[in-house]
């Protein structure tokens, strides 16, 4: 970074591993649409693949305008060296497949996204690796369930789509006592909200798809790390076995995304703090979920280790499954969508949605009702958000009186 010196989060999202003098002035870093990179000589290109020289070999393992990206996600999370992936689902499958081997076990928190959910224990146990869940909203649950077999642990906080939190540092804390490798998702948080590496962590993973890019026109993923592990994701997880990376002009318009992150997760943050507080006092809404509620059980965890409350609301409504599905189909501005952190508000149904791969069975054991409704709460005039979620409200009256 040429001449620019800073810690202000919004200057390194917009600066950091970058120098535009080193490309022709150009102010927005160059798209690099190359598949492969010419050597010099023999001598260079043997250097490269034994790893004693700098410099590109092939776009799956690393090319100019995603070096860029690595860079600045790691600025932003304070982290030594970052890696790019296609999404992040390949961003916690290539971690998780780098650090796990037969017979190893991963203790992970109960409420997980739903294809995170699959992947575990539809997944790895075909490759002989124990997943074993725990409630880690009490950190002497994890201590009590680590075993000499026991090589990660992870979770995602808040978590979807319940809004669970986990104390990150404790966690990691215990972790790192035992010599376990501790990863966290943390795409909910970004790291405006949420650096989980200041607070112990080994491995931070993003579905960049969400708040990073910001604008629903991406699939993306991103892992912060040591140098050390992050070499091995990329040689190991991304070169050798998931073949997952991403694209250059994927991680351009992450890029761009990011440069205004800050900015969109204050708003994102004061629009749903509004939205939350209003939705806690109606009449239909038996319970809601987020974060800086004040009487949220949480509240105290929350405030210790997030900046703002994020941009996702859970809540149930009074009358149960039936009701949520009208409410939903009554919205207007809101859109029935799966994915977050897009400028506009959407809203889902995660029993039917983005966790059916959870059976009932599965979704009850780990506190995901069949009435509950997910938020992410967008861009748009609060009032308006209001409004519309109002008006959907109010299509329940009848049912809900009777």
């Amino acid at each position: 970074m040429a001449n620019i010196q800073s810690n202000k989060f919004c200057t390194k999202a917009i600066h950091a591993g970058y120098d535009s003098q080193l490309h022709e002035g150009a102010l927005n870093p160059p798209l690099h649409l190359s598949s492969t990179f010419a050597f010099e000589d023999i001598k260079q290109g043997a250097d490269r693949f034994a790893g004693n020289a700098e410099g590109h070999i092939y776009s799956r393992i690393s090319n100019p305008t995603l070096s860029i990206l690595e860079k600045r996600i790691a600025a932003l999370e304070n982290a030594e060296a970052g890696l790019c992936t296609a999404s992040g689902m390949a961003a916690i499958t290539s971690v998780l497949l780098t650090l796990l081997s037969h017979g190893d076990e991963v203790l992970v928190d109960k409420t997980l996204y739903g294809c995170t959910y699959a992947f575990l224990n539809h997944g790895l146990s075909k490759f002989g690796i124990t997943v074993t869940h725990v409630d880690m909203t009490n950190v002497d649950n994890v201590a009590e369930a680590i075993s000499s077999r026991t090589k990660v642990i992870y979770f995602e906080t808040p978590a979807n789509p319940n809004m669970r939190l986990i104390d990150i540092a404790e966690v990691c804390h215990v972790a790192n006592q035992n010599e376990i490798v501790s990863v966290v998702d943390n795409t909910y948080s970004t790291p405006v909200i949420t650096r989980p590496i200041d607070l112990g962590a080994d491995v931070v993973v993003h579905s960049a798809t969400k708040y990073l890019g910001g604008h629903g026109d991406l699939i993306g993923g991103l892992v912060v790390a040591s140098t050390e592990l992050i070499e091995r994701f990329r040689f190991e997880g991304v070169k050798d076995m998931t073949g997952a990376c991403m694209s250059p002009f994927t991680a351009m318009l992450i890029l761009r995304g990011l440069k205004t992150l800050e900015l969109r997760m204050q708003r994102h943050a004061l629009n749903a703090d509004y939205i939350a507080g209003w939705l806690n006092k109606h009449a239909f809404v038996k319970k809601i979920y987020y974060p800086f509620d004040t009487d949220n059980c949480q509240f105290a965890l929350a405030k210790k280790q997030m900046h703002y409350g994020g941009g996702m609301i859970a809540f149930e409504l009074e009358g149960g499954f039936q009701q949520g599905l009208q409410f939903m189909d009554a919205l207007q501005l809101v859109q029935r969508a799966v994915s977050l952190g897009d400028a506009e508000s959407l809203i889902q149904h995660p029993a039917s949605m983005t966790h059916s791969t959870y059976s009932e069975e599965e979704r009850a054991r780990h506190g995901i009702s069949n009435s509950l409704i997910r938020l992410s709460v967008g861009l748009e005039d609060k009032d308006d958000i209001q409004n519309d979620l109002q008006y959907a409200l109010d299509t329940l009256k009848n049912f809900i009186a009777a």
